[in-house]
């Protein structure tokens, strides 16, 4: 079977979950601490980041673009209607263009920030960078969810599903980061309605089921987190 190391506050970690969940593809999941910087994880992945998938062949792929590309066009082509990336070039398009947002844009100015200081500092050593969270780096944090939720608004209000009529790689990429930040407790949903809308029908979906009964060692996720109508 094949493996994914990864991390469950990682948001490329979950998209990639949720893409071999939609696909109905199973892999055996093996959490990896990057800070530890261990031989045999660099020996797969040099740059030492999450996520890294390694096939039946123990052949290695590293990245979540990587592998979400790399699961389009051998378990994608094969599923038709249920295709995570459109066939229309155009289209294809925006779900990569989206999914960066989410992967890139919003993984720096705020899940990832907001990751290391709350959870990640808690799990390292003082020597790995471990300690208390940097209050200023929250507050920057916070502030940039605001912007991100705005324009999540706007798509979720303005289209069926976040890059078109049906769902895509851009709507996994956006719940990934969204289930970490709603774990943590960062979102107010009271603000966010059609936010919320367009989530709970993620959440409610069988790939999700998996992530909402993990708990992070230390850390208790928010009283509705793995409720289905919040």
């Amino acid at each position: 079977m094949p493996t994914l190391y990864h991390h469950p506050m990682s948001s490329a970690s979950r998209f990639v979950r949720l893409i071999l969940a939609e696909y109905g593809y199973q892999a055996d999941l093996i959490e990896e601490q990057t800070w530890e910087k261990r031989r045999d994880f660099l020996a797969l992945n040099p740059a030492g980041t999450l996520p890294v998938y390694v096939d039946d062949s123990m052949r290695a792929l590293c990245g979540a673009s990587v592998i979400s590309e790399y699961l389009d066009e051998t378990h994608g082509v094969l599923k038709r209607d249920r295709r995570l990336l459109a066939e229309d070039p155009f289209q294809r398009a925006e779900i990569r263009r989206l999914s960066e947002w989410f992967m890139q844009k919003m993984e720096n100015d705020v899940t990832k920030p907001l990751a290391r200081e709350r959870v990640y500092k808690l799990q390292m050593t003082t020597d790995q960078g471990g300690g208390a969270p940097d209050s200023k780096v929250l507050r920057t944090a916070r502030a940039n969810i605001r912007q991100h939720m705005r324009y999540l608004t706007w798509l979720a209000g303005s289209r069926q599903w976040l890059a078109g009529e049906r769902m895509s790689y851009a709507d996994l990429a956006a719940a990934a980061s969204i289930s970490i930040l709603d774990y943590l407790g960062e979102i107010d949903w009271a603000d966010a309605p059609v936010v919320k809308e367009w989530y709970q029908r993620l959440k409610s979906r069988p790939s999700f089921r998996p992530m909402l009964t993990e708990r992070v060692r230390g850390l208790t996720p928010v009283s509705h987190y793995a409720d289905l109508d919040f």
